[in-house]
Parts: C-alpha cells; sequence; structure tokens
C-alpha cells in the first residue's frame, strides 16, 4: 500500500508542475516570448493554451481526490486492512487517476468521466475494506 500512496503522491508532483510547464516552456514555440513574460511583472498575463487549463482543472481534481485517498490509505495501513480490496481499490485509483491526466488533457468528450468514475469505485472499495 505504501508503495502506492508514493506512486499517487509523485504523479501529483508531476501534475502540480505541468500547467505552468505547458503555459511558460511554450507549448507554442515561442519559448523566448513566454520566458520574458515570466521573468517580468506580468502586468498583463499571457494567454492560457487550452491545454494548460485542462492541465491545471486535472489538478484541482486530483487534489480534491487525494483529499479522500489520502486518509483511507493512512486508515487501511493503521488498521492493517491494507492487503485484499484495499489495495486492489488503491491499485485501481492510481490506474484511473494515470489515464485521467492525457484523457483529460486530449478533450476526448466522455471517457474523462468513465476513468473518474474508476477512480472513484476505487476509493469504494477501500473504504468498503475498511469497513468490512
Amino acid at each position: 500500500m505504501i508503495e502506492v500512496m508514493i506512486a499517487v503522491l509523485v504523479l501529483f508532483i508531476v501534475q502540480t508542475f505541468l500547467p505552468p510547464a505547458i503555459q511558460y516552456l511554450g507549448a507554442d514555440g515561442s519559448f523566448a516570448s513566454r520566458a520574458t513574460v515570466a521573468l517580468g511583472p506580468r502586468d498583463k498575463p499571457p494567454p492560457v493554451p487550452a491545454v494548460a487549463g485542462r492541465a491545471r482543472r486535472a489538478l484541482d481534481n486530483m487534489m480534491e481526490a487525494l483529499i479522500v485517498f489520502l486518509p483511507l490509505a493512512l486508515l487501511a495501513i493503521m488498521t492493517g486492512k491494507d492487503q485484499g480490496m484495499a489495495l486492489t481499490g488503491a491499485v485501481v485509483f492510481l490506474g484511473a487517476r494515470l489515464a485521467y491526466l492525457p484523457a483529460y488533457m486530449s478533450g476526448i468528450v466522455g471517457i474523462r468521466s468513465l476513468i473518474w468514475s474508476v477512480g472513484a469505485a476505487g476509493l469504494v472499495m477501500m473504504a468498503v475494506a475498511l469497513v468490512g
């Protein structure tokens, strides 16, 4: 379970740096102008590319999911119920979160919600394992 928790936290860290990287490292090939804006006073922020906005919203969603995942994982470890259904639920959650980011950033309609539902099912599995 600890390995899954670490993997989820690493994914969170990657997602944290992704929106500014897309915005300021020049996803559109304009590194020099974006670097100038990033180093300047930012009186007029540059327009945010759509994919950077999606990455930011995916990060916001990840923060909301972490508020549920981390306590469930810690409780599973503390109660000794970190095997079986709890571990399976954590792995399902991790897999869904790995798929959620590219699905959201690509903008494919419907897939993102389906993947989110799979991640939520993983959280439910973890909660059920703690109660049972």
